[in-house]
């Protein structure tokens, strides 16, 4: 299983795009895979990674994700394709629905019929990003058009995916699924064996299954445990993620958070391998200066092993 450093928190918390980018040249730098943010607020997250791109030379760089609600998918082909020339193909574009309480407060229209939103948002995407041309008529999404954008490759899809419908149709038309706060019995016994299953009744290659949760190595489990607890506790709320939850025996976000020592978190990381994750996305959920320096340590020495 791979380990990735997903980055979001550094949006979350403003640092600006010179910091973002030595963010992600130090996970280069530490052998990290993969360097992970998500579109939040109103940074735009392919920006940054056009910018991050042109200033990294290995790392794959992904959107962990950006929603369909709100983004035009010809648009974010163009934006998508953009960033891989800029980077030199190592984009990854992860996207998602979003929730209905976010969307109906943002936009103010209803959340119906998710499962063709995705459908249709990929018979727009897909065509733009491997063909540069579109001609799709759907009753949520449509788009003709041709594109004329800067040579480069098409990235893979990856489809933020939690239900048995959503899972199934990430594996027939992408890459892969990228999970938040979804434990790794809830990989085992749900995520896994279903998108797996659909992967190889469609005849296409196993998928990825990257998992992401807030990591700590600390010494004081019970406090920073809190902490995910209260910033993370919108999650409670919103249905997908209290399904996965609750498939996980957890309270909060904070249960599934791996927080502990040294061996209490590498415990927590290989659950996920054996639970047939292919990566694991960290969001390094850290305190102080001491726990941050041992939990990247513990983190880039496991990205290390082969």
């Amino acid at each position: 299983m791979r380990i990735t450093i997903n980055a979001s928190g550094q949006i979350l918390f403003g640092t600006p795009i010179d910091g973002l980018i030595e963010h992600a040249r130090q996970a280069e730098a530490d052998g990290f895979g993969g360097w992970w943010i998500n579109q939040l607020s109103g940074t735009d997250a392919m920006t940054v990674l056009a910018l991050v791109g042109h200033a990294t030379e290995r790392i794959e760089l992904g959107t962990a994700v950006i929603p369909t609600w709100g983004h035009s998918p010809d648009v974010l082909a163009g934006q998508t394709l953009t960033a891989q020339n800029a980077s030199g193909n190592r984009i990854a574009l992860g996207i998602g629905l979003a929730h209905e309480p976010s969307v109906l407060a943002k936009y103010h229209v209803p959340f119906e019929r998710p499962v063709r939103h995705m459908r249709e948002y990929l018979d727009v995407l897909l065509p733009l990003l491997h063909d540069r041309t579109v001609d799709a008529h759907g009753e949520i999404w449509s788009c003709t058009t041709d594109f004329v954008v800067p040579p480069s490759e098409a990235p893979p899809v990856i489809v933020a995916a939690l239900g048995p419908q959503m899972l199934k149709l990430a594996a027939h038309r992408v890459e892969g699924t990228i999970l938040w706060l979804v434990g790794p019995r809830t990989v085992a016994d749900h995520i896994a064996p279903t998108i797996n299953a659909a992967a190889a009744d469609a005849g296409r290659p196993a998928p990825r299954i990257i998992a992401s949760l807030p990591v700590c190595v600390t010494d004081d489990p019970e406090g920073v445990r809190g902490t995910v607890a209260m910033m993370l506790a919108g999650y409670n709320d919103l249905p997908s993620y209290r399904a996965m939850l609750d498939r996980e025996g957890a309270a909060g976000p904070a249960d599934v958070a791996i927080i502990g020592d040294e061996d209490e978190v590498a415990a927590g990381l290989a659950a996920f391998a054996d639970a047939g994750a292919t990566e694991f996305a960290a969001v390094e959920f850290t305190l102080n200066d001491a726990d941050a320096a041992r939990t990247r340590a513990l983190l880039k020495g496991l990205a290390a092993r082969p």
